[in-house]
């Protein structure tokens, strides 16, 4: 049964330090890649692993049994490659998934806080807990006046928000947008990359689309963001910035602060259209047509995608083709200045 409105309420003020998983580091190097619910996961760690992939030490894999095959794809590169893999997912087949976390909107903490631990940065999954647990008591249910959330969801009523932030946190628009889509259901267009062509050129030949728009920006505002917010003054309704919380300069903690003050503003956004904040349940339906579990369904499509065998179901790594395909990653990483 889908999580009511008030039980959404609940699982988020119980979100804070609720990560029961493996805090003991790996070795490194580390690197990181996010395929389906783990994709912005993945985009959120950026400030503590700016590598995607490795040839030494561990690399992770955040996936959901949706995205199996590219997540399967990505782990035997790595292998290949000759990092130490760990496969982190929500479900799939056994063999897929090393670490299993809980499924639902709120998957992104329990990725994170697992992958920040497991690359030594334990201080910052605890900074980030802080943080978390302070924004837990700020915009609780029961928090009636002065409640952050429910004030910004009241803005955000109606309209459909521009996301902004600052290229050290583009990850902050995705996650929003997702936030406001699957939580909120309320649709919000991320401005990703220099703003600034956009909010000059984006009203010039339709004025009123300017009418009733609100922008966020996201964490600390850089320069180019100024500018921006001076602009999209004289073009739209209103420009709201939604810092990082007191005590954070942005970073890991910061960032993922930001994720769940926006998991409560589109939990009070969804209240306010009088939606029910679960997923929908074409949503289950759609994962689980990708995810192989859903027979002939395929949402109206012809047929069903093509999916590929595991490593141990064909011969892509026989042992006579295996010295070739070495050599040929030795080629396809050379130069790559993200990797370890």
């Amino acid at each position: 049964m889908a999580p009511s409105r008030s039980d959404m309420l609940r699982l988020l003020s119980a979100l804070p330090g609720s990560y029961a998983g493996p805090d003991r580091p790996e070795t490194g190097p580390f690197a990181v890649v996010g395929v389906g619910e783990g994709t912005l996961a993945a985009h959120l760690l950026t400030s503590l692993i700016g590598t995607n992939f490795a040839r030494t030490g561990t690399q992770f894999v955040l996936s959901s049994a949706d995205a199996q095959d590219a997540a399967r794809t990505y782990a035997e590169i790595a292998e290949v490659a000759g990092a130490t893999v760990r496969r982190v997912s929500t479900g799939g087949q056994p063999d897929d998934v090393d670490v299993l976390i809980p499924a639902g909107a709120f998957a992104t903490y329990h990725y994170a806080q697992f992958v920040a631990h497991a690359s030594g940065h334990g201080d910052e999954a605890r900074a980030a807990e802080a943080l978390l647990a302070d924004l837990a008591a700020r915009c609780a249910p029961e928090i009636e006046e002065g409640n952050p959330a429910r004030d910004l969801a009241w803005s955000l009523w109606g309209r459909a928000p521009l996301l902004l932030a600052a290229p050290d946190a583009d990850a902050l628009p995705h996650a929003w947008q997702s936030l406001l889509a699957r939580t909120g259901k309320t649709l919000a267009v991320p401005v990703p990359g220099d703003a600034l062509p956009f909010v000059t050129g984006a009203f010039e030949a339709q004025h009123e689309k300017g009418d009733g728009r609100i922008a966020l920006i996201l964490g600390e505002a850089d320069a180019a963001l100024h500018v921006a917010r001076e602009v999209l003054e004289s073009r739209i309704d209103e420009v709201v910035q939604v810092p990082y919380p007191a005590g954070s300069e942005g970073g890991y903690a910061g960032q993922l602060a930001l994720w769940y003050f926006g998991a409560w503003v589109a939990a009070y956004l969804a209240e306010r259209y009088d939606q029910s904040p679960a997923d929908p349940p074409m949503l289950a339906r759609a994962q689980a047509v990708l995810a192989g579990e859903a027979g002939e369904d395929t949402l109206g499509t012809e047929s069903p995608a093509p999916r590929r065998r595991a490593a141990d179901e064909d011969d892509r790594w026989d042992d006579d083709d295996e010295a070739e395909t070495e050599a040929d990653l030795d080629d396809d990483f050379s130069g790559r200045d993200d990797l370890n």
